[in-house]
This record gives structure tokens, sequence and C-alpha cells, in this order.
């Protein structure tokens, strides 16, 4: 039986120690990293009510219940942030994608605790699949927030279509990988290269940086 919260408990508390004597940047990028991971530890309790509230099998929950549960839980300490903090858009971005990378990274250690550690390979494509698709949702948010929050008449109806995205992008991946065959390559391949597409892009059009700072 695994024990997220004494995992949680275990990774989180020497990052939070850290913040004491850290600044910047480098503070937020920790305390994000922590809210990540706090999200995580919820959603795994919000997953399995609805899984037994529905009586769906983990299937059916990974492909119409976690990505719900997953998106709208990481999206709220980034909303958060922005409606009290009111930070720069530049400074938008980053928050989402340590909030993802966050979740992404407890999410991992738990499937470790739970299923050992044993087939490198095989945990190579999850930290490319399962982790990246964290961090494509993230970059997809931050970016999609950054630029809707400086349209004031598109801020709340811009919030719910990028959620809505995200919530589509994610259960086609589970959807994708949870099939045989071919389909199951791509799921696992897709994020990490969508990723890669994205940095490319940022190499290519730097206009697109300058506009949201």
């Amino acid at each position: 039986m695994t024990y997220i919260e004494n995992i949680f408990i275990c990774i989180a508390v020497p990052l939070m120690l850290s913040l004491l004597f850290i600044k910047g940047s480098q503070r937020k990028f920790t305390l994000f990293l922590c809210l990540g991971m706090t999200i995580c530890m919820i959603s795994a309790y919000v997953n399995s009510f609805f899984m037994m509230l529905y009586q769906v099998d983990g299937v059916t929950a990974a492909i119409e219940i976690s990505p719900v549960c997953e998106e709208i839980l990481k999206m709220v300490p980034l909303i958060f942030y922005i409606l009290i903090f009111e930070p720069k858009p530049k400074e938008i971005t980053p928050a989402a994608i340590s909030i993802a990378a966050g979740f992404a990274t407890f999410e991992n250690v738990c499937y470790l605790s739970a299923n050992g550690a044993g087939n490198f390979s095989f945990l190579l494509i999850r930290g490319l699949s399962a982790g990246a698709i964290h961090i494509l949702c993230g970059i997809a948010v931050g970016y999609g927030i950054a630029y809707v929050f400086r349209q004031r008449w598109l801020a709340v109806t811009g919030t719910v279509g990028i959620l809505g995205a995200c919530i589509v992008f994610h259960a086609i991946y589970n959807l994708l990988v949870t099939a045989d065959g071919v389909w199951q390559t791509i799921g696992y391949l897709f994020p990490s290269v969508l990723i890669f597409c994205i940095f490319i892009l940022r190499l290519l059009l730097p206009k697109v940086d300058i506009h949201l700072e």
C-alpha cells in the first residue's frame, strides 16, 4: 500500500524549509513546485471519490474523470495567484509550468513507490509521456492565461476555453495510452514531441515572448 501523505511530507518539507533562505524567482519556482505536488495529492482523493460515486473502472476514470479533476485543480492556484498578486504576464507561464512540474514529479514518485523502479525503459517512457503531458498542459495554460488576462473582456471565456482544451487534450492522451499497438506508441510520444515543437517555435518567433511581457 502506498501512503501518499507520507511521501508528500518526505519531499515537501525540505523544499518548504529551503524557502526560508532563497528569494526571487527561485523561491516562486519552489513554492509553485510544492503547490503542484499538493494538487497532485488532492486530485488522487478527488479522482477516487468520483470513481466510487459513478462506479467506473480505472480505464474509464482515466479517460473521463481524471483529466477534468486534474486540470481544474491545477488551474485553481494559478488563478488565485493572478487575481490576488496581479503578476506580470511574463511571470504567469513559469508559475503554470512549475505547478505542472510539481504535479508530474509527485505523480511519478507515487507510481515508483507502488510499482517499483526495476524497468528502466518503461520508466523512461513514462517520464516522456505521463510526465510530459502535464508539462505540455502547463505550457498551454501559462501562455494562454498570460494572453487572455491582458484582454479583460476575454479573461473569463478565454480561461474556460483554455481549461476545456487542456481537459480534452489530456483525455485524448489517456485514451491513446490505454489503446494497443501504434495508437499507444503515438500516445507515448506526442507530448514530448509537441513540447519540442513549441520550444522550436519560441526560438523562431521571439516576438511572442516579447508580446507576453
